[in-house]
């Protein structure tokens, strides 16, 4: 039986500042004109750290879904805009000089196909050691940007042309349930955190989602918002559809294990069928139509699958890391808000 949980997409409240930087611009969406920080304020944030990524999401979410009682106005505030950009400059340096040795497109293209035997990972560690806890703290996690699915990746669409753009479009059909709104990729994810006794709103657990999960969603609007990174925004596509089909097996098992739901394991067996399809249309029409349009920007996509990966394995050695450890990879908000509902969950 289908669920038909919509994700609430009421505009959320307005996340907690995590540093100067995060409440300077925390403090002008909520209150209106106030000083906001200057170029040597956010040269002092750590590229990677939570000061900088609460910014930016901060900055990014105006173009989304925005936050209640913040004006719609400020989408385009000259003052927000400069901060932004000197927070997008700060991400992607660091990322440019730790991804400097990125392979060329084909041979990283192929390392994404390689699954090791003894590889590790968010979905082999939920499939071989994941109890419900850790398996419900990933959905949440994960929900920062599977809420929007496919969103930001739609802003290259008219910077693309011929084969890639006619290949991009139809992986992103797809992604809407090909015309159904019950089929979106955002609702069936809904679906699955309501099986899992967690809130759908839209944006409800940023508060819960450290600085190497909102990287990672981060980065996907960073690519797309950018016409001069057309390039990594479809070596960041490739990395997601063609590492999909393998890790969604192993998270659609790891649902059933703990006796999740069938929404739960829906969302993932999805995206075993789906993305393998995808994942040659990809290479061969959304990568290869790029390069044979636009050669030049082969080391952009070069620069996007690195980049990618490395946000997503920092990601992955932060949730492993504390799973391991038999803590919680859940920030827990300064007011003491439980980051997941605390009620007990004993599967269904």
């Amino acid at each position: 039986m289908t669920l038909l949980h919509a994700p609430v997409t009421t505009a959320p409240e307005l996340p907690e500042a995590r540093g100067t930087v995060s409440d300077a611009v925390r403090s002008r969406l909520r209150a209106g004109p106030g000083r906001l920080p200057d170029e040597s304020e956010i040269a002092r944030c750590s590229p990677y750290g939570e000061d900088l990524h609460l910014s930016l999401h901060l900055c990014y979410e105006l173009h989304y879904q925005g936050f209640a009682g913040v004006p719609e106005t400020l989408e385009w505030d000259p003052d927000l805009l400069r901060v932004r950009a000197l927070l997008e400059h700060r991400f992607e340096s660091a990322l440019r000089h730790d991804c400097r040795d990125a392979p060329p497109v084909d041979e990283a293209l192929s390392a994404l196909l390689m699954e090791p035997v003894d590889g590790t990972g968010v979905s082999r560690f939920l499939l071989a050691r994941g109890e419900s806890r850790p398996v419900r703290e990933y959905a949440a996690l994960r929900s920062v940007h599977q809420l929007r699915e496919a969103d930001p990746h739609l802003w290259v669409v008219p910077r693309l042309r011929g084969r890639a753009k006619a290949a991009m479009v139809a992986v992103e059909y797809d992604e809407y349930g090909c015309g159904r709104a019950e089929r979106m990729h955002s609702r069936l994810y809904a679906d699955l955190m309501t099986d899992l006794d967690l809130d759908p709103s839209y944006g409800r657990y940023v508060d819960a989602a450290g600085a190497e999960t909102l990287a990672a969603s981060n980065l996907m609007t960073l690519f797309g918002l950018h016409r001069r990174l057309r390039g990594a925004l479809v070596g960041h596509f490739a990395v997601l559809e063609t590492t999909s089909p393998p890790a969604a097996s192993r998270l659609a098992e790891a649902m059933r294990r703990i006796g999740a739901g069938p929404a739960a394991a829906r969302y993932y067996d999805e995206h075993v069928e789906a993305d393998a399809v995808h994942e040659q249309l990809v290479r061969r029409e959304v990568v290869g139509g790029l390069l044979d349009d636009e050669p030049e920007l082969a080391p952009e996509v070069a620069f996007g699958i690195a980049a990618t990966c490395l946000v997503e394995d920092r990601l992955a050695h932060h949730v492993t890391d504390a799973w391991s450890r038999g803590e919680s990879a859940l920030r827990t908000p300064s007011d003491g808000r439980a980051p997941l509902p605390t009620r007990a969950w004993s599967g269904r």
